[in-house]
């Protein structure tokens, strides 16, 4: 039964085949929120005329259309590797474990050639028909995955697409049977170690857990990218967004001030692995569990504060941000759950 309210909606998306050529979507989220949206240019008029002060709407017109905007889901065990692949330009799919157990591993790629069709179903209140918004050519050039205590984990990634349309009949969701999320309890985070890469996996030995308090872990990436790329001819559509500056992988850990295990290696300007794993239920007989695991094998801490601010548990936020060690990628993310595909 509709309600005309926001418990109606839905959102999908859909790998494009050509970048900026809608496709039909296909894959469904549950999701959190969105603020996908087009941005039209306006071009105003300049000109004198003499007994007009306003400026006449016979002389506005669009000469740009482009479309931005944010997604936040709750991070699945199911169903994330589509994200994943587009937030990183990863090549991965899924690799056979022991059955039914799939494992996707995700490192930073080429952004060339990939797009997503994202499909809005927004409900209008007055009819309560869900409306749908069609976004095409969509890439995501930032995106953050946020673990804090009592709380599920987020994925939230920030869109910048080519055109709207709402014309494109709204799609039927099919949800993956069996989803389910992770949340903070299931989260573990290592320091130190060593990192190598053999086969195309990144492993990290010797590493450390983090013995104190942490309440909250965030990972963010941002690949920049050149998104105003129109020209005569076009029609007011931009071409594809090409990196064009160094991305970066950051974060930051909220927790108790522990100076040994953290404010030192800041001070030192240690280059450690830093390992953030969320692992879930078993499944099935495969001897496998659920697995969301983010390596970042040289990390440096860039700035880390611990601050009396009264009576209460002292407490630090450390900032830190990834590099190259030029032997294993900045980052990777590795996926073990029953994806046969992305």
């Amino acid at each position: 039964m509709a309600t005309g309210t926001g418990l109606d909606a839905q959102l999908m998306v859909g790998e494009e085949s050509a970048w900026g050529t809608a496709v039909t979507t296909d894959h469904a989220f549950e999701f959190n929120d969105e603020s996908l949206k087009l941005d039209p240019s306006f071009l105003e008029p300049t000109g004198l005329r003499v007994g007009t002060k306003y400026k006449r709407a016979s002389r506005v017109s669009i000469s740009r259309r482009a479309v931005s905007g944010d997604l936040t889901v709750e991070h699945a065990t199911l169903g994330m590797g589509l994200l994943w692949k587009h937030a990183l330009a990863s090549s991965a799919t899924p690799t056979a474990l022991t059955a039914p157990a799939y494992e996707q591993v995700h490192t930073p790629g080429d952004f060339r050639g990939l797009g997503l069709t994202v499909q809005v179903g927004r409900p209008e209140p007055a009819t309560g028909t869900v409306r749908p918004f069609t976004y095409s050519g969509c890439k995501i050039g930032q995106w953050e995955l946020s673990v804090s205590d009592n709380a599920i984990p987020t994925l939230k990634v920030t869109f910048d697409g080519r055109d709207e349309d709402t014309a494109t009949a709204l799609a039927a969701p099919s949800y993956l049977s069996g989803s389910k999320v992770f949340s903070f309890a299931n989260a573990t985070l290592s320091l130190g170690g060593t990192a190598a890469t053999a086969s195309g996996k990144t492993t990290v030995t010797g590493g450390t857990a983090v013995a104190t308090v942490v309440t909250e872990v965030s990972v963010q990436g941002a690949a920049p990218m050149a998104a105003d790329r129109y020209g005569i001819g076009n029609g007011g559509l931009k071409s594809e967004q090409l990196e064009n500056d160094t991305p970066t992988i950051t974060g930051s850990l909220n927790a108790e001030f522990n100076k040994a295990e953290l404010y030192d290696h800041y001070t030192a300007n240690d280059t450690l692995p830093l390992v953030l794993t969320l692992t879930g239920d078993a499944i099935g007989a495969s001897g496998s569990n659920d697995t969301l695991e983010v390596i970042l094998p040289a990390v440096k801490l860039k700035a880390a504060s611990p601050n009396v601010g009264g009576p209460d548990i002292v407490s630090m936020s450390t900032d830190f941000e990834a590099y190259s060690d030029e032997s294993n990628p900045v980052i990777q993310v590795r996926i073990v759950s029953a994806d046969a595909t992305l």
